[in-house]
């Protein structure tokens, strides 16, 4: 193996910190900016000191190495990018406030790129002109930028990230799935090489649009996706994506509806107890105004609803509350007492759950009073179904039945089988065998490079610091000098010794430092390897402890040289 050169730390531009930074709430945050990896240049924009870096390039380099091998070919697009393709495909608008947009000294238009569909589509219809020039996957290792209102947690989500996202573009849409297919393998590879426990999840496609869509999320605390998942198959879903299916019953038996007194209860909890029934036997309506109109959305009443679910089927429309203004608009909506038999230019929307035969106590219109034996079908009409509940702890699995289990998850990847939203409104067609036009197909597939690294120091660090996996820690053993001449002369001697083999090494020579001080410092920074050149260092013999498991072991330098060689 080639000769590398020793990192050695009395050289090493990045200091370690004992304390916490103020503001990190999250681990990753907390390590990496105490173990010299990066630091803060401005609120959700961060600068990689040279470990840092090291660790990042070894994630790109697994990530590039996996793409090669899968036939994508790299490019390198763009960061700032002209208005004009996002506007042909509604993103500009889409993005809303978390678009970077920018104007030159001309004033025309420009945005900080988020992702590059657009850019990748408008490539290939300059590249390509028949089926002969497809199927390709092309992609790119590059920063993105997105303006987070609130950034936090460190590099987990910032207002610039390293991403790598790709592309793929075929005629037919088996070759889209078998590139979608060569893309989800890649990422099983990718993810078991960082050493990452994962998960894949169906999702929503969101703003990108498409026909299918999967999450790979890494289970955390400092997640902030939420997943359901089975104990009993393999289901696993993204909350936001879990969906039932409408199962109807027979109200044949169920009186007629009624309006009953109900003063004072115009919420729930007091309607319940008012009547001494539970929570579930109330139907809660939920008014929202999509675009200005107002809609009705229809959960049972021990249930939350999920309005990022509301805002993802009504996307891109703006979904919004009813306030007072809107209700005294509206003399016939009631508030605490709206139901939806009778409700006039409503559209009403339903969770699965208000299937059509269920019935329910639900507001009747009137101050004060509420309907029992309102039955979905017979007394109102659903316009649409849509899985809009907060999923909870116990929910069935849509799959088996069995009662899902919740965690908290770090999205790390992400593919999406987006079908022809780009190539219709970029329009993008190449000649087929025919010799007729054909709309390309697309895929995209997107893993956060800078955010595998958070993940990572998430899932691997304990109560002394980072624990790298060993492909992508900044070296393959950290020598420790505890402070002596010779114990010093020996670490650099054997440091050598390990380079010449192509062993990476970080070794801590620093004067004037403790030898807890640098012993705390090896732990903090987590390289897999520790080999320390201490009290028997005069014997050339040296200790070579494992950062993950805490084993120790004397041994000559000769042995040393061999084991970490071998």
């Amino acid at each position: 193996m080639a000769n590398v050169p020793v990192q050695r730390m009395s050289q090493l531009m990045a200091k370690t910190l004992r304390d916490d930074p103020a503001d990190a709430e999250v681990l990753s945050h907390k390590l990496l900016v105490r173990a010299g990896y990066v630091r803060r240049t401005a609120a959700g924009i961060w600068s990689w000191l040279p470990l840092g870096k090291r660790v990042l390039a070894n994630v790109e380099r697994i990530v590039r190495e996996e793409m090669d091998a899968i036939g994508a070919q790299e490019v390198l697009l763009p960061a700032i990018l002209p208005r004009e393709p996002y506007e042909a495909t509604g993103r500009w608008e889409e993005y809303g406030p978390e678009l970077f947009r920018l104007q030159d000294r001309k004033g025309g238009d420009y945005l900080l790129g988020p992702t590059h569909e657009e850019i990748f589509t408008l490539l290939v219809k300059d590249q390509a002109s028949s089926y002969k020039d497809l199927p390709v996957i092309l992609y790119q290792i590059q920063n993105k930028y997105r303006d987070e209102a609130r950034p936090r947690a460190g590099i987990l989500r910032g207002r610039e990230f390293l991403m790598k996202d790709s592309y793929s573009f075929d005629t037919e849409d088996e070759g889209l799935a078998r590139s979608y297919a060569l893309h989800r393998e890649a990422y099983q590879r990718i993810f078991a090489r960082l050493g990452l426990d994962y998960r894949i999840c169906a999702a929503t496609a969101g703003a990108m649009g498409g026909s299918k869509s999967e999450e790979f999320l890494a289970p955390a605390e400092a997640g902030e996706d939420t997943f359901a998942d089975c104990p009993n198959c393999d289901f696993a879903a993204n909350t936001e994506a879990i969906t039932y299916e409408l199962k109807p019953v027979d109200a044949t038996d169920v009186p007629a509806a009624e309006d009953i007194p109900t003063p004072d209860t115009p919420t729930i909890e007091t309607l319940a107890a008012s009547l001494g029934v539970p929570a579930s036997a109330t139907l809660k309506n939920l008014l929202v105004k999509v675009d200005g109109e107002i809609v009705a959305v229809g959960v049972p009443g021990d249930r939350e609803v999920d309005m990022d679910k509301v805002e993802a089927h009504f996307a891109p429309a703006v979904v919004e509350l009813v306030t007072e203004t809107d209700f005294a608009a509206r003399p016939d909506l009631v508030r605490g007492y709206v139901g939806p038999q009778g409700l006039d230019k409503v559209t009403y929307i339903a969770d699965p759950r208000v299937a059509p035969g269920t019935s329910w106590i639900t507001g009747a219109n009137k101050a004060g009073t509420h309907t029992k034996n309102v039955v979905a079908g017979r007394d109102f009409e659903v316009d649409r179904y849509v899985d809009v509940v907060v999923v909870q702890e116990g929910d069935p699995c849509p799959k088996c039945g069995t009662g899902l289990v919740l965690d908290r998850a770090i999205e790390i990847g992400h593919i999406f089988q987006l079908g022809r939203k780009y190539t219709d409104a970029l329009k993008l067609d190449v000649l087929g065998q025919n010799g007729k036009p054909v709309r390309v197909t697309m895929g995209s597939y997107g893993i956060g490079v800078s955010r595998a690294v958070a993940a990572i120091a998430e899932q691997s660090a304990d109560d002394k610091g980072l624990c790298w996996p060993e492909e992508i820690a900044p070296a393959d053993v950290h020598v420790v000098a505890a402070g002596k001449a010779l114990q010093t002369e020996l670490a650099l001697d054997i440091s050598q010794k390990l380079a010449a083999a192509g062993v990476r090494v970080l070794v801590d020579d620093r004067a004037g430092v403790s030898p807890g001080v640098k012993f705390t410092d090896s732990e903090l920074i987590g390289v897999p390897q520790i080999l320390v050149a201490g009290r028997r260092a005069a014997d050339g013999v040296v200790e070579l402890k494992d950062r993950r498991t805490g084993e120790r072991e004397e041994l000559t330098v000769e042995e040393a040289v061999a084991r970490l060689t071998a």
